[in-house]
């Protein structure tokens, strides 16, 4: 069952912390890394001018995914999170879909991400982007070690551009976007 997080019980948002930062381990280095900042970071996107839902199943929040403002009718996904013992399920496509349903709803014409790869996960980590054929780069992406791109990709998102360096020297961030409405 979807539920919306911005009118969750304390219960629900405590479990979207839990699941941000253990998740956040696998992807990030300076993000999350204590439950405290978890939760400010649940707290700041259940605000209600935004979009956050979570999957719950058998009373316990399995996802989280949220959406924020960024243009008139373009929102940024962030973030979407899926508890470690439920991933590759499709649990994060269900959440797609279901924010995708909610945005829809509201008019929004694009969903932007920033996908970053601070952990050397694909053939762009590592290089001078800016010294480099940028879109030769992109086009011939290529993921090494299970970076979350080609999910993105499975879901309908393409990559619109790259900010080098955006999380340190050699560590881009790598922004996908999706025309949903």
């Amino acid at each position: 069952m979807f539920i919306d997080l911005s009118k969750a019980s304390k219960k629900y948002r405590k479990q979207a912390a839990v699941i941000l930062f253990e998740a956040s381990k696998t992807i990030t280095l300076d993000s999350w890394t204590t439950i405290k900042s978890a939760e400010k970071e649940v707290k700041e996107c259940c605000n209600k001018k935004f979009i956050s839902c979570g999957l719950v199943e058998n009373n316990e929040l399995i996802g989280w995914v949220g959406l924020r403002p960024m243009y008139n009718y373009t929102w940024e996904l962030h973030p979407l999170m899926v508890k470690q013992a439920h991933q590759g399920k499709g649990i994060g496509s269900k959440l797609l879909d279901e924010v995708e349903s909610i945005a829809k709803g509201k008019n929004i014409l694009n969903i932007i991400l920033g996908t970053d790869d601070e952990l050397g996960q694909t053939s762009l980590s590592g290089k001078d982007l800016y010294k480099s054929d940028l879109f030769n780069e992109i086009k011939n992406i290529s993921n090494l070690n299970n970076h979350p791109f080609e999910f993105y990709q499975k879901n309908g998102y393409r990559i619109v551009g790259v900010i080098p360096d955006a999380s340190g020297k050699g560590k881009p961030d790598i922004i996908m976007g999706k025309r949903i409405g």
